[in-house]
């Protein structure tokens, strides 16, 4: 990324991770959309310990970064040959809504700028897909419901089709009329 060039939200939601479930962004990845070099960075912070509490940045634990190692690419400390001697540190939104406290270059502002907007999509996007999830499960109740509504439908014919049909005795109209009286009039017409 040239200097001078505000970093694209693609490039800053590509480097943040879910650790420790936060969506962070790592030292040296920070370092690099600054254009400062990670330990600048880590020591700014080091003098301001007191604005990043736990739940704004926090060191990974040897098993995270070996993970995270094996994930992205981080130099390799056992060749020798430069690479880290400690874990990265964790940025949350809050620590990094925090840096540009500590952090006070044009550069700085432009990129805290452009990350709070990317935190800021990611949420809504997230909201979106909740909103989504919600709604697909109305559906499906709806969906279940109806199901069973139809299955009752479906088994009351059935139990219209397979009970024997029984004769219902036909009631006559009118005045009971005695044999007899049918004969007669029978025989007029």
């Amino acid at each position: 990324m040239p200097a001078g060039e505000p970093a694209p939200v693609e490039l800053i939601e590509s480097r943040i991770y879910l650790i420790r479930g936060h969506k962070v962004l790592l030292d040296f990845d920070l370092a690099a959309l600054y254009q400062v070099e990670t330990r600048a960075l880590n020591q700014a912070v080091r003098r301001n310990r007191e604005r990043f509490p736990e739940d704004f940045m926090f060191q990974l634990s040897r098993k995270e970064h070996e993970v995270l190692r094996s994930q992205i690419v981080i130099s390799n400390e056992s060749t020798g040959r430069g690479g880290r001697r400690y874990a990265p540190y964790a940025f949350t939104e809050q620590g990094i809504a925090m840096l540009s406290s500590v952090l006070t270059s044009k550069r700085a502002i432009e990129v805290n700028i452009a990350i709070m907007r990317t935190f800021a999509r990611l949420r809504q996007l997230l909201a979106t897909h909740e909103e989504l999830a919600r709604r697909l499960e109305q559906l499906e109740w709806r969906q279940n419901e109806q199901g069973h509504q139809i299955q009752a439908v479906f088994e009351t014919i059935q139990h219209l089709i397979e009970a024997p049909a029984q004769e219902v005795e036909k009631r006559r109209f009118g005045f009971p009329v005695s044999s007899h009286t049918e004969s007669q009039y029978a025989l007029r017409e």
